[in-house]
């Protein structure tokens, strides 16, 4: 191991992380690639000037330091890049979208903050107008990308299973990607991380419909519901 000889006396350049990241997502990464690629992006965000602040994923790819980082004997770098990227996007800390113009694709990720939400609105609405290089385009099309859902089920349930997996895979096909995502978020909050119950709340939705004024309610009796469920199958075997 190669040691650090420490900070320099002089002034530094510093990089601005948000308290939360601190408080909510470093106790929840567990996997150190993807903790590595998130610090990389606020570095990377911060030496961003103008309204829109992304990065693009060949960018990411450029970086000879990132990837020594990242590359393990078990893992190659770039395999370890895009795994840490899906992970972040899966637990809500980056947002991503594919980028088209001119015939040519790339990735792009912002920042799941205030200014990043609002930069995928815009790009969402076709006003790129502070962008030049897809305002001067000749076709420009763009895409959200949604978690992938066995990440997002890893990320906020656990370790996945295959009869689970085959489960998602039919959910998938099933229910609107924003749903499946929204019943693991309820599934957190609620703190009942099963499968069954996010699978409870998207069949109730396709079955009553899904009323955001009413959702959160309907969400807690959901839960009562599941709990007393569980405990009663408990007491028959």
């Amino acid at each position: 191991m190669k040691g650090f000889a420490g900070f320099p006396a002089a002034r530094l350049p510093t990089t601005p992380i948000p308290d939360l990241f601190f408080s909510e997502l470093l106790p929840a990464i567990d996997d150190l690639a993807e903790l590595k690629v998130t610090l990389h992006c606020f570095w990377l965000l911060a030496q961003k000037k103008g309204t829109f602040r992304y990065i693009r994923r060949q960018e990411l790819l450029s970086d000879e330091v990132l990837l020594r980082g990242l590359e393990t004997a078990e893992r190659p770098a770039a395999t370890a890049l895009q795994q840490a990227l899906e992970r972040a996007v899966a637990r809500g800390t980056l947002l991503q979208a594919t980028v088209e113009r001119d015939g040519q694709t790339e990735e792009w990720y912002f920042l799941n903050s205030a200014g990043g939400r609002q930069i995928a609105e815009r790009l969402q609405r076709g006003d790129w107008t502070d962008l030049p290089e897809l305002a001067t385009a000749e076709s420009v099309r763009l895409q959200l990308a949604r978690p992938n859902i066995f990440v997002l089920y890893e990320q906020n349930i656990g370790p996945l299973t295959p009869l689970i997996a085959e489960e998602l895979r039919e959910a998938e096909q099933s229910y609107p990607a924003e749903w499946i995502e929204e019943a693991f978020r309820i599934a957190v909050e609620q703190n009942v991380r099963r499968w069954r119950y996010a699978r409870a709340i998207l069949e109730r939705w396709r079955q009553e419909g899904k009323d955001d004024k009413t959702a959160q309610r309907d969400d807690r009796q959901e839960r009562y519901r599941y709990i007393r469920g569980e405990y009663a199958e408990f007491i028959e075997h």
